[in-house]
């Protein structure tokens, strides 16, 4: 499509508005580092597209700065749809300048070529790959992050497993495993694994036929197919992918109809030997108002969990992620969040980002301890009031058959001995109580408490049967 004939004037003006608003807004220093440099490239179709020096400045204009550039500019000129970001080396901000960026311009025709995490983004988007080169199915397939690849995935004894089965799956040329099966919790890393191998197999092979949706689209899909007795259509466009991946599958529970549709284009891809890729919250078997029959086909391939994150996992999640974002973390700080922030990494990094940011908004301000826990004060709180030690006693105990009165006793019995390790664990992983606090409660000093804290960890990697217990008595306590 060609260009639209835009006013350079007009639009140089208001980018020069929306500049000057944003300093006032943020302050001159965050101005400075992130959004000086950017620099304006062509306007295609209602989209306006701006050009940044750096992927990493990229992304930090995309988390922090998007929206509200975007919400400035379309208040100023309604014709500005949305704003691409692209990253392209080596430009003077467009402030200095005073003319657009050609070679962003040119490099905006190279795009059509196989689309990858480092150079699309669409603001307000997560990362829309283009569809001429028949990679993604853009009517089926949901939106690929451009932050979900291997190469940003921190890899841990909790993951490592996971990790290896996605990467051969991406990696092969021929079929490994199939179903390969990834299963988790909430926040621990099974969208960015299925994200990180869509990616690869479309940089990899543009020609295979991808589709990645969530499994609410496909039953959308499936049931408009229904309603506008379009069934037909709806088999093929399924039945003809390469690879076919359903995150979420969970939510088919108790959708018959729906099942028996994907039981049926299940088969037909296995016996085609075309790739399935499908993420859940449970295990295969232990999946809920699914049909045993579908359960069996699930579970028949590669089954891939991944366990709740270690304490050594987070701090290399929260130093990766840190790297990333242009910022070194304080060893004490890296220690607090990895210690008191547990339940998953989404909170993690959430919580990352907001010391980075205010430390960014007041100038460089030095990230110490302190700062951190005033900061994220209110973030902490919500976590107390999640659960109490008393309750995951008492919780862990019923679970196990014994009393709370036996966890607390001095008896070494493993049938009371284990129970106890694992509420230690789960009150050191679900509240932001100190080790002796816990201790006491146990009517145990904190070493006790870091032994048990140890043995669970390395246990969750060696036995699926105690992790799937642990697995279940954290859902049961954070429900």
């Amino acid at each position: 499509m060609a260009e639209e004939a835009i006013n350079d004037t007009a639009v140089l003006d208001q980018w020069g508005q929306i500049c000057e608003q944003l300093k006032v807004e943020i302050g001159e220093t965050a101005f400075d580092s992130w959004l000086k440099p950017l620099t304006v490239g062509s306007f295609n179709n209602g989209t306006m597209n701006i050009c940044v020096p750096t992927r990493f400045m990229r992304n930090w204009v995309i988390t922090n700065y998007s929206e509200r550039i975007h919400k400035i500019w379309q208040k100023k000129n309604p014709q500005i749809q949305n704003i691409n970001f692209i990253v392209q080396a080596g430009q003077e901000p467009i402030v200095n300048k005073g003319l657009y960026n050609p070679t962003c311009r040119s490099l905006l025709k190279r795009i059509n070529s196989t689309p990858t995490p480092q150079n699309i983004y669409q603001s307000g988007i997560n990362a829309v790959a283009n569809t001429n080169d028949g990679v993604l199915n853009d009517s089926l397939s949901v939106p690929l992050n451009p932050q979900y690849t291997f190469e940003n995935f921190v890899v841990g004894k909790t993951n490592e497993f996971a990790y290896a089965a996605a990467r051969k799956v991406a990696e092969s040329r021929n079929i490994s495993f199939n179903p390969l099966f990834l299963y988790s919790g909430v926040g621990l890393g099974k969208t960015h694994l299925m994200h990180a191998i869509a990616w690869h197999i479309k940089q990899q092979d543009p020609s295979r036929h991808i589709v990645y949706l969530s499994a609410e689209k496909f039953m959308y899909k499936f049931v408009r197919a229904l309603r506008y007795k379009d069934t037909t259509a709806f088999k093929e466009q399924f039945r003809s992918v390469d690879v076919l991946m359903v995150d979420d599958v969970q939510f088919m529970g108790g959708k018959d109809t729906t099942q028996e549709e994907f039981f049926y284009t299940f088969n037909s891809l296995i016996e085609e030997g075309r790739q399935i890729i499908i993420s859940a919250d449970k295990s295969p078997a232990d999946l809920e108002g699914i049909e045993a029959r579908l359960k069996s086909r699930l579970g028949c391939g590669l089954v891939a969990d991944i366990h709740p994150t270690d304490f050594d996992l987070r701090m290399g999640i929260l130093n990766s992620k840190a790297k990333q974002l242009g910022f070194e973390l304080p060893q004490k700080v890296a220690e607090f969040l990895a210690t008191k922030i547990t339940s998953n990494i989404r909170e993690l990094e959430g919580a990352l980002r907001r010391v980075i940011a205010h430390s960014q908004l007041l100038s460089n301000h030095e990230i110490t301890l302190d700062m951190t826990q005033d900061i994220l004060k209110d973030m902490l709180r919500s976590f107390d009031k999640r659960t109490t030690i008393d309750e995951i006693q008492k919780k862990v105990a019923e679970y196990f058959n014994i009393s709370v009165k036996e966890m607390q006793s001095s008896r070494r019995a493993r049938t009371v001995a284990r129970p106890r390790q694992i509420a230690m664990y789960l009150a050191k992983q679900l509240t932001s109580r100190s080790l002796p606090e816990i201790g006491r409660k146990f009517d145990r000093d904190h070493t006790t408490v870091m032994h048990a804290v140890r043995k669970v960890e390395e246990l969750i990697v060696e036995d699926v049967s105690l992790a799937e217990n642990v697995e279940a008595l954290r859902r049961m306590l954070e429900a």
